[in-house]
């Protein structure tokens, strides 16, 4: 053990660590989940404290050669290394204060490793030069929070929206009953039906690019209440240039710094757009188990690839698990989500004190959808299968294609065509000629699911609910 020194005095910290008192006695003051803040979210804040030294730099503030060595550490830092260096569990100060001291005591340390003849670069005086860690820890989190959906989130969902636009496409020819409350209705095809989802992963795309955009504006610059007290006027501006650089994201500064640290609402607007996401996918999920239920008791349109054995007792059972670990992935990311929500609620006057448990709710929804999403398109959607004679099957034996003669006999006859044909086990064909309510060719062209797939079939009296 070495022995380092802060604001309140002596502190034993093991040789081999980079942080030093402050990151220390945090580690021993918040024993808590075992957790750290998400890996993300350090190497956001090495990108944050980068831009700072570049930003301080450039207004002559920091001197270059510190500069330089801060800038090459925080890159270190964003890069991945030194993650073992960042021990401080996520149930600590809201503020995020110890996390922000954690990184620049090992960015200090680090300097003087790498040029122990150099510049003695300061924790506070240096690395922490015109920043507060109540305008830091805000701005990492949404750098770090808009990088991880343009990084991670966005390309799963477009790989999901490929292979459920390419099963779109393949069954697009496979004509099939559809369902309304669970029970029977018009025909579609399955690749109408599979449009559908793969529109629902699309829209979700596009909810991840407007989170991306509510990220943009940043705290930094506002210091510790959003005065900008010992920063220089044009710092935060370029550090938001350093960071649009860095990301390839377009990050500013923000409009009114007293709202962008006492409140939180775009982290909590962003874990809005995540709970859509999540009920999206689980509506997916949720479908394509139904439909694939069976092998023969059950929907059985869809045969879903078998992934592993499906019961300890049963042999031979094969279940749908990829679709139960993404309904599970959906329920988990709307608790995270209600919880940011409750985050955002619950910050009071001038700095938001919920900082390090809204940045692992939200980096932890986004790497679990990311990671789901991925998956359930590499190992359910690509390898499933349609069974065009089951659904054919179905369709034909629907009853619900009576309402194609609506306007031919009237929703009133047609409802007691359907109720007989049931009540019988005739088919619809068969109850229409008996009651001599359509001649036969008349009535073969009504019924043709093939020309119930496009608007305007039936006529106007059509009844489509």
């Amino acid at each position: 053990m070495r022995i380092e020194k802060d604001s309140m005095g002596e502190m034993p910290v093991p040789d081999e660590a980079l942080w030093g008192a402050s990151t220390q006695r945090a580690v021993l003051n918040f024993p808590i989940s075992g957790h750290p803040l998400p890996a993300g979210f350090i190497k956001g804040l090495g990108l944050v404290k980068l831009a700072a030294a570049g930003a301080n730099e450039e207004l002559g503030q920091l001197d270059p050669a510190k500069s330089r060595l801060i800038q090459q550490v925080a890159r270190e830092i964003s890069d991945g290394r030194h993650a073992e260096h960042f021990p401080v569990d996520v149930f600590q100060t809201g503020s995020g204060t110890s996390s922000n001291m954690n990184a620049n005591e090992v960015i200090a340390r680090r300097c003087a490793q790498l040029a122990p003849a150099g510049p003695a670069v300061h924790a506070n005086d240096d690395v922490n030069c015109g920043q507060s860690s109540n305008d830091v820890i805000p701005t990492v989190l949404h750098v770090s929070v808009a990088v991880a959906l343009h990084g991670n989130l966005a390309p799963a969902l477009d790989r999901l929206a490929s292979e459920l636009e390419g099963k779109a496409a393949a069954f697009s020819g496979i004509i099939k009953i559809g369902r309304t409350h669970l029970m029977d209705a018009t025909p579609l095809t399955l690749g109408q039906e599979f449009s559908g989802y793969a529109m629902q992963v699309r829209k979700a795309g596009e909810r991840v690019q407007r989170a991306i955009g509510v990220l943009g504006e940043l705290a930094i610059g506002g210091t510790a209440v959003g005065t900008g007290l010992n920063a220089q006027p044009e710092f935060a501006a370029r550090v938001c240039r350093f960071l649009s650089a860095e990301t390839g994201l377009g990050f500013r500064e923000a409009r009114n710094h007293f709202e962008a640290q006492g409140a939180r609402d775009d982290c909590v607007e962003v874990a809005g757009q995540l709970a859509a996401v999540a009920a999206s996918l689980t509506k997916v999920a949720n479908d394509l188990r139904l439909l694939g239920s069976g092998p023969r008791a059950g929907f059985a349109e869809l045969r879903l690839p078998a992934t592993q054995p499906g019961s300890s007792i049963m042999p031979g059972k094969v279940n749908p698990v990829m679709s139960e670990m993404l309904v599970q992935v959906g329920l988990y990311v709307q608790g995270l989500a209600q919880t940011v929500a409750a985050c955002g609620r619950d910050g009071h006057l001038e700095l938001n004190v919920t900082l390090p448990l809204m940045a692992h709710c939200l980096h932890e929804a986004i790497h679990c959808l990311a990671n789901g999403a991925r998956v359930f398109a590499e190992k359910c959607v690509a390898g499933i299968e349609a069974d065009p004679a089951r659904c054919r099957e179905l369709m034909e034996r629907s009853l619900m294609l009576v309402t194609a003669l609506n306007p031919h006999i009237g929703y009133a006859a047609a409802a007691d065509v359907a109720k007989e044909a049931f009540a019988t086990g005739q088919s619809l064909r068969e109850v229409v000629l008996a009651r001599g309510l359509m001649d036969a060719a008349t009535l073969d062209r009504a019924l043709d699911a093939r020309k119930m797939l496009q608007p305007g079939q039936g006529g106007p009296s059509a009844t489509m609910g």
